[in-house]
């Protein structure tokens, strides 16, 4: 059954995303960037209903209330694909600071242009990052968006140790911005380079923001700490709700 369900949405959920592609978004290309920006919404809220619905998945989004006006830095725990649409329901003008390959995908990546996020090129490591600085500046800044960063820079297993990266504190003290730790147990439900959907609910918690001040060091310890044990939590949560049904994946391994 678990297999069925998966394979179900996996085709629905991929042949949702073509459409959207081909019906919606091409013909917004033409059209203002916040029109491209609704319909991205819009597909994201479809896709939760998808894995919902066909998958048995559920996902709940706590502390909303925690998330500051004006232009700030999220900072997520990064384990599926999931969080990548999910929050785009929460935080509605984001900038992410992705791969420039993804930009070379038709349509697709047309539309990560139009909506002005920000390539980066992974081998040329310290000009890359001078570079998404100043644009992520100019969007923070006269735009009041949200830049929507993982710093562990990949997905990672749930349990597996915290891989944080620098670049977020340099990012951090560049901006001036409070910066909100978002910590998740989305790769239970949704595993990095599987096709299983597991049924359940999936967790995602906005915490506390972190205000602008502290030195950098300071800075990445408090992130650190604060997502690594909202997701111990999270983690312990989902594990408990999927060996009632047999599915803990860590109880396998």
């Amino acid at each position: 059954m678990l297999v069925l369900r998966s394979l179900a949405f996996n085709t629905l959920f991929y042949g949702n995303l073509i459409l959207w592609l081909i019906v919606a978004v091409l013909p917004s290309l033409l059209l203002p960037k916040r029109v491209l920006l609704a319909i991205a919404i819009a597909w994201a809220h479809t896709s939760l209903w998808l894995l919902r619905v066909v998958a048995g998945t559920r996902c709940e989004i706590r502390g909303i209330e925690n998330i500051p006006e004006g232009g700030l830095m999220v900072a997520a725990k990064h384990q599926s694909f999931l969080e990548t649409f999910a929050l785009v329901t929460v935080f509605q003008n984001p900038v992410y600071i992705l791969k420039r390959e993804l930009t070379w995908i038709p349509v697709f990546g047309w539309a990560l242009t139009k909506l002005r996020m920000i390539p980066v090129d992974r081998g040329a490591r310290a000009r890359a990052l001078s570079g998404a600085t100043r644009s992520a500046k100019v969007e923070l800044g006269q735009n009041g968006r949200q830049l929507l960063i993982f710093p562990e820079g990949t997905r990672r297993p749930p349990g597996a140790p915290p891989a944080y990266k620098f670049g977020v504190a340099h990012l951090y003290a560049e901006f001036g911005v409070p910066c909100v730790p978002v910590a998740l147990n989305t790769g239970l439900y949704w595993p990095r380079r599987k096709f299983l959907r597991r049924p359940g609910t999936v967790r995602i918690e906005i915490l506390p923001p972190i205000l602008p001040g502290l030195d950098k060091v300071a800075f990445q310890a408090k992130l650190q700490e604060t997502i690594e044990t909202a997701c111990d939590r999270l983690l312990a949560e989902g594990r408990a709700e999927l060996a009632q049904r047999g599915l803990d994946p860590l109880a396998r391994s």
